[in-house]
């Protein structure tokens, strides 16, 4: 959902997101809110998400003795904030990646410690995702804000590299999708078949720059 930037994302959360029995939410810290929290309980699901520090808790007792796969404890825990008093599962584990010991909570007690961090891991996929537009599709600025010309200039966007991914594929281009999209917009001017252009050397791509150069500026 697209909002405008001073409406708070948990506020749509709470008031837009339907919510389905036997399902599971999973989201960021940044989206914890007790009220969310009993909604999704309420309606049968389970959320799975980081623990905020400001929260206090009581720790009642392990869940599960047996630790592996980078578990370092499963834990029945219950918080002190009256807004939601059913009992908790923090489970914490090792992220190798950033040496960051991780404390999730969540009200399924049924899988396995294992697979509920795998669920939170998954989450990250989202951010990676995010990243990766950021960095791959060059969107600089929107020439629109509306949904309809936001979504279409990212549409746009990524069929552009969808088709710079196959020519590479295609012809198996050597050298990185950065660079191929360098010397295509270069050589946006220019008359040159696709072959020429994948064989392109650094020094014809600056003859390309002088040439277009030239073009707009004679």
């Amino acid at each position: 959902m697209i909002t405008e930037g001073n409406i708070s994302d948990i506020r749509i959360a709470k008031d837009k997101l339907n919510i389905k029995p036997d399902s599971i939410y999973c989201f960021d810290r940044a989206y914890t809110d007790l009220e969310l929290w009993s909604n999704i309980d309420f309606s049968k699901s389970y959320f799975v998400t980081k623990l905020k520090n400001n929260l206090k808790y009581t720790v009642l007792g392990q869940h599960l003795e047996a630790m592996k796969d980078g578990i370092l404890s499963d834990e029945k825990i219950k918080l002190e904030n009256k807004k939601y008093e059913k009992n908790l599962r923090m489970i914490r584990f090792l992220d190798e990646k950033s040496d960051e010991v991780v404390s999730i909570v969540t009200n399924n007690f049924k899988l396995s410690a294992k697979t509920i961090v795998q669920i939170y891991k998954t989450r990250w996929q989202i951010e990676i995702f995010f990243r990766w537009i950021k960095q791959n599709l060059q969107i600089k600025t929107f020439l629109g804000t509306s949904k309809n010309a936001v979504m279409s200039q990212v549409w746009i966007a990524m069929i552009y590299y969808l088709l710079l991914t196959y020519i590479k594929y295609q012809s198996k281009y050597e050298k990185s999708l950065f660079y191929l999209r360098r010397i295509i917009k270069e050589a946006l001017l220019s008359r040159l078949t696709l072959i020429d252009l994948l064989s392109a050397t650094p020094a014809r791509i600056s003859d390309f720059k002088i040439k277009e150069f030239q073009l707009v500026f004679w």
